[in-house]
This record gives C-alpha cells, structure tokens and sequence, in this order.
C-alpha cells in the first residue's frame, strides 16, 4: 500500500489518498498525523508534498512517530517541503520578498465540513534540518530525490515548484524533496 498525505485536489492512481478536505477522491478524511485507519507495519510508501512544514517542529515530531508506526521495516518516506536555502537565494536572485512569502508562510483555505479554514506553515526546513529530524525519529539513508524519477512525476505539484514558475527546465527548485528510509 502507498500512501499520498496532504494530497489536497492532487488525485495519484495507486495510492491511498488522506487529508482533511472534502474532495471526491479523499479515501480518508483525517489529518496526516492520524493515521490510526491504518496498522502497524503495512505501509510501503508514504508521499507528502508541501504539507509537513504546516506541523510545528514538536508536532511534526508526533506526526513522523505515526508514519513511522504504519510504514514496513525498510519502508521508504518521500517528503517534499520549501527549500529555507532556495527561498534565501531566490530573494538574493530578486530582492523581492514578495517572492518568498508564498513558499514561505504557505497561505491555505481549505473547505472541511462545510467550513473554510485558513492553514499557515508553521516551521522551515534546509536539508540539514529536515535529516535531522528524520534520523532522530527512526529513519536512515536520507537523500535527495528528483521527482522526475517517481512513479508521480506525471502528476504537477508543489515538489515541482520552480522560480520563476513553471520554468522547469532553466529554473531554480525551490522544493526541498528528500526520501528516506524507516530503520528495520
């Protein structure tokens, strides 16, 4: 089974989709650190593009303790969040903060249950930090990936985030996409 958390509109075949926004393709509506549907020991892939970073740095803790929980011994996490490092290079690149204050503050309405709620990230990671907590919290052989080698690079999201926008092929990845391994 694979998992895709915080999926938000992205619909992914063969994956089991989890987030708390009323959508169609919403197989469970529960926030990502709730994943309690789920047993111990059953998951083999768990993906999460640009949702991690709106946990607070003891939260996300909780969250990483319950996808460890579901993942298989030697299954593997593949977190997309903002770059820190990217997002200061690219306001050295504009001197416009403007620039940044999406990636980095990450403004989000969702509709659940009727209600709109405003969601705002709560932390910021490089790829120190962001190994750092995935060691401490039972994962090992953290390394970067490229979304064009995964089984989602067909389907556009933010671990695709590029300045300027969309400019895949001349542009600088402000994502920070990092895959690791549950400890066996």
């Amino acid at each position: 089974m694979r998992l895709h958390l915080g999926c938000w509109h992205r619909y992914i075949p063969g994956f089991i989709h989890v987030d708390i926004c009323d959508m169609e393709h919403i197989d469970y509506k529960s926030s990502i650190d709730d994943l309690s549907m789920f047993n111990d020991d059953t998951i083999s892939l768990i993906y999460a593009s640009h949702c991690f970073e709106y946990f607070n740095r003891e939260d996300a803790t909780r969250a990483l303790q319950e996808w460890i929980r579901v993942l298989k011994p030697k299954g593997m996490l593949r977190l997309s969040v903002p770059d820190f490092d990217k997002l200061v290079k690219m306001y050295e690149m504009t001197g416009k903060l403007e620039c940044i204050l999406g990636p980095l503050y990450g403004k989000m309405e969702i509709k659940s249950n009727s209600v709109t709620e405003t969601l705002y990230h709560k932390t910021t990671y490089n790829f120190e930090s962001l190994s750092k907590i995935l060691v401490d919290n039972g994962f090992n052989k953290v390394t970067r990936y490229h979304w064009q080698d995964t089984i989602h690079k067909n389907y556009d999201d933010h671990s695709q985030a590029y300045y300027p926008h969309m400019d895949k092929k001349n542009g600088l990845l402000i994502s920070l996409n990092i895959e690791a391994i549950k400890n066996a």
